[in-house]
């Protein structure tokens, strides 16, 4: 692919920024305006999409623990490696698809590569040891790769054993894009949007499906 035709995806990208990780009132709240990768990650059930409604409606009561600000500490020096090892350049940016804007997602890694794909990373610090990348995060990078348009991504995961890493290095592994997967998160986000919709209109208007741009401005509802 030419140098023009790479410049060209790598602008696009930038166009579908919405926010920056960095700037954390702003990212939460543009977050808390669409469907993430953290919100589908968990949409397994009937009974996950209530839940997922509710923390989308009424926040989250989590805000953090030892694990998480120990993965916070540790995600640039592993961005770092990824970026030095596989030309995957760090991102804190949150961008949204193409057509369906309010479907989001923060990759901790985007590139246009030379043939001009978009490849994406996945960091991840964990005490256990895997033996395959669990599920729940599966289905955070089929969503990345859905929302960005991606072909791949590298997850990289660093063990550590009382917040002390083990080995030299993080190990890593390739994930190629699931057409069958993202389809199938494609219709739990929109099971919830629809959700979200229900009780946000509750009493205002008669029982009916909404329709697709109904169901998106249903969620602006939630920014009040």
């Amino acid at each position: 692919m030419s140098p023009e035709l790479v410049a060209s995806r790598s602008a696009d990208l930038e166009s579908r920024i919405v926010a920056d990780s960095r700037d954390r009132v702003a990212w939460i709240r543009a977050r808390s305006r669409g469907i993430t990768a953290t919100d589908v990650a968990t949409l397994t059930s009937a009974n996950a999409i209530t839940r997922a409604a509710d923390a989308k409606l009424l926040g989250s009561s989590f805000s953090g623990n030892a694990y998480t600000a120990h993965g916070r500490r540790r995600e640039p020096e592993i961005a770092a490696w990824v970026a030095a090892t596989h030309g995957i350049q760090p991102s804190s940016a949150l961008y949204h698809a193409v057509v369906e804007k309010r479907h989001l997602a923060t990759p901790d890694g985007v590139v246009v590569d030379a043939e001009g794909r978009i490849v994406l990373a996945e960091i991840k610090t964990t005490n256990k040891a895997w033996r395959s990348i669990p599920r729940t995060y599966l289905r955070q990078v089929w969503w990345q790769q859905h929302v960005l348009g991606a072909e791949r991504t590298l997850v990289a995961w660093e063990q550590h054993d009382g917040f002390v890493p083990v080995g030299d290095e993080p190990r890593c592994q390739w994930v190629d894009r699931d057409e069958k997967e993202i389809a199938s998160l494609v219709r739990l986000a929109t099971s919830l949007i629809d959700e979200l919709y229900r009780r946000t209109t509750a009493g205002r208007v008669p029982v009916r499906r909404p329709e697709p741009t109904e169901r998106y401005r249903a969620l602006a509802l939630l920014d009040g």
